[in-house]
């Protein structure tokens, strides 16, 4: 029988300081995910302009490129979701990170179209990991009640990226031009990864499900992250009885799982297809400033507004602020079609970026809480690897429309009904009662259980 110390932290400022570290390993390591994300947005006007870097480049065959590394992003997730429930979070992280910094680095020395395009979507295949193993990872060192915030504030690392990407474009493109730019999101290699394997801990609750049992009660006593809630869903059958894929598509997760993705497709959809286009669209515009202003304000609202909305999520719920983020983006954006002046403009900009990309920071948080320990990374993976397609579709949209020959007006139209549809979606994920039940259970046990041990176990 298990002793208390492993059922319950003895220490919750313990559990915080983990909890606290784990956020900031793997903010960082999304941040430059959304560096290279925004990036490609950031200098592809230059692209367009100059076929010397890398070869002639068209607006259709762009929108391509920027769909290349979305496809190894969705190949990444895949792999992650089939192997991430078995193979562990820690490992599975950390060859994430190594694995795109260096696709980042070699992407600078490319001189053809088709190699940059390889690059692209070798690169995405170590997002892809990172991107799937992320919420899974957080979601379970994250304090209860608090799940969503953290959450928030790791995939914020997105839109965060994308603040600095702009910067970064703003601040050097003209010096270091680029290639530059490519080398600076090769940095989690020398930064990160050794940070990573020095101090980073493996999930206790991912041990405990996959029968680890003493590790995982090491792990919990070094962490001070409780195993009581594991425990609890465990005893009153809360979790399906298989793991991985198999637990995602069995019949306590499938329909969810389904419309679980198509949220994901929409959110990604909005996320990359802004980011690759608005600089252009509104390059088209006339403005007499940079379009890059305009991208930074798009990430930067997302990157607050994701904050509070998940601050938020945890008290009212993930669904009801995913729909009302959704709505709220579809409305900006066909606001942003008229000629309004330019501060209210910038307005309805920071208003699309909380309800698409800020949007999706909540659809992952969402996510990664809804499936039970023995299928998270694989439902975060597949709903990740469904949201892929819709970031694949985004900028090849994008090209597509400007191929034809039509403006900023149709592409914000088409973004404004990928948003409305996204939150019907939301709305029709069914509740999780077992889990809700396992949750309530946890509360009543919890409350006759002191931090400092004297509690015996839920199984005596």
């Amino acid at each position: 029988m298990s002793q208390p110390h492993a059922i319950v932290a003895e220490n919750p400022q313990l559990e915080k300081k983990t909890a606290g570290f784990v956020a900031f390993i793997i903010f960082t390591a999304l941040l430059f995910d959304g560096y290279d994300l925004v990036i490609f947005g950031v200098v592809l006007p230059g692209l367009l302009k100059d076929p010397s870097q890398i070869g002639q480049l068209e607006p259709a065959v762009a929108g391509l490129l920027g769909s290349y590394a979305l496809i190894g992003v969705l190949i990444g997730s895949l792999i992650c979701g089939a192997i991430g429930d078995f193979f562990g979070r820690r490992r599975l992280l950390i060859l994430g990170v190594a694995w795109f910094s260096i696709g980042m680095f070699v992407t600078a020395f490319t001189h053809t179209v088709f190699t940059f395009g390889a690059m692209r979507f070798l690169t995405g295949i170590g997002l892809g990991i990172v991107i799937a193993t992320a919420g899974a990872t957080m979601a379970e060192f994250a304090p209860a009640g608090r799940r969503q915030f953290y959450n928030g504030i790791v995939y914020s690392g997105v839109p965060a990226g994308g603040v600095f990407a702009a910067v970064m474009g703003l601040l050097f493109l003209d010096d270091i031009g680029w290639r530059g730019l490519f080398m600076i999101g090769s940095l989690p290699i020398l930064l990160l990864v050794p940070l990573m394997l020095w101090k980073l801990p493996e999930s206790p609750r991912w041990l405990l499900a996959r029968g680890h049992t003493e590790r995982a009660e090491a792990v919990a006593r070094r962490t001070g992250v409780p195993l009581l809630e594991e425990r609890v869903i465990q005893e009153v059958g809360a979790a399906p009885a298989k793991t991985g894929y198999a637990a995602v598509f069995s019949k306590q997760f499938a329909l969810a799982s389904i419309l679980l993705g198509f949220v994901s497709f929409s959110g990604l959809l909005l996320t990359y297809g802004l980011n690759t286009w608005l600089a252009v669209i509104m390059n088209g515009y006339g403005h007499a400033i940079s379009p890059l202003y305009f991208v930074l304000v798009l990430n930067g609202s997302a990157l607050v507004g994701g904050l509070l909305a998940s601050r938020l999520a945890d008290r009212t719920g993930p669904q009801r602020m995913i729909a009302t983020t959704f709505t709220l983006a579809a409305i900006a954006l066909i606001l942003m079609t008229f000629n309004f002046p330019l501060p209210l403009l910038f307005a309805f900009i920071a208003v699309a970026g909380v309800g698409t990309i800020g949007t999706q920071v909540l659809v992952y948080g969402f996510q990664s809480n809804y499936y039970t320990t023995n299928a998270r990374a694989a439902g975060v993976a597949f709903c990740a690897s469904m949201g892929r397609f819709g970031g694949i579709f985004g900028p090849i949209i994008g090209g597509w429309l400007a191929a034809a020959g039509f403006g900023g007006p149709q592409a914000f139209y088409v973004f404004a009904g990928v948003a409305l549809f996204g939150a019907v979606m939301t709305f029709l994920v069914p509740h999780q009662r077992k889990l809700e039940e396992a949750e309530h259970k946890v509360e009543e046990i919890a409350e006759h259980i002191p931090h400092d041990g004297s509690a015996t176990s839920p199984r005596a």
